[in-house]
């Protein structure tokens, strides 16, 4: 098991919220922190740390990217005219893994990032491995024939635990997802709240 996956089972302690919503989530049974000093009376945060939490957070739910991959995300975004929150949110949720878990094909966003790199997954007919894959409004992505009967999907697809956005035109029997349009923050079924705005607040200063 990689370092990236096992932490799944961290962040969820270490940010002390459920943050995919998930059923397993350590903190349904316990909402301190990881370690043998996890249980400590938390400080309050500076404006700092909150930004840094924010970042952290966010940073965590898309298969606790590295910095240098979600710094060079949000660069892009800044660069684009309009609300740089909003618009690193969008950059987000066009990856190719982020749509695959949205479109409820795997059970988490780590499933989704190995789900693409073994080749299960096509765009517009054509197999892309690479996670980072950034989607277009229109894109059909599919899962190869030959993959359609992993237990792995079929698991993802029965499962009530989330609901499929609107800003994807899903069809779990072809097992195709149509990327319908770039998502707002609003638009975004996050389990816990986002705060993209805190996120550009600490590249801004840092």
């Amino acid at each position: 098991m990689t370092k990236r996956t096992s932490a799944k089972y961290k962040i969820d302690r270490r940010m002390g919220e459920n943050i995919w919503g998930r059923a397993k989530s350590p903190v349904n049974k316990r909402e301190y922190g990881p370690g043998q000093h996890g249980q400590r009376r938390k400080n309050k945060l500076s404006d700092f740390g909150t930004q840094l939490r924010a970042k952290q957070k966010l940073k965590g739910y898309y298969g606790d990217l590295t910095e240098k991959q979600f710094r060079k995300i949000y660069g892009e975004a800044e660069r684009v005219r309009g609300d740089t929150g909003e618009m690193l949110i969008g950059l987000l949720e066009r990856r190719l893994d982020a749509v695959v878990y949205r479109a409820k094909l795997v059970p988490t966003i780590f499933a989704a990032r190995q789900f693409v790199n073994h080749g299960h997954v096509q765009v517009n007919g054509k197999r892309v491995n690479i996670a980072s894959y950034r989607v277009s409004e229109g894109d059909v992505i599919s899962v190869r024939e030959k993959s359609r009967q992993m237990a792995l999907i079929l698991e993802a697809i029965q499962s009530a635990e989330r609901d499929v956005p609107d800003y994807l035109d899903v069809d779990h029997h072809k097992m195709t997802a149509t990327f319908v349009r770039t998502p707002t923050l609003g638009d975004v079924p996050y389990a816990v709240v986002m705060e993209p705005n805190l996120v550009v607040e600490y590249y801004a200063k840092n």
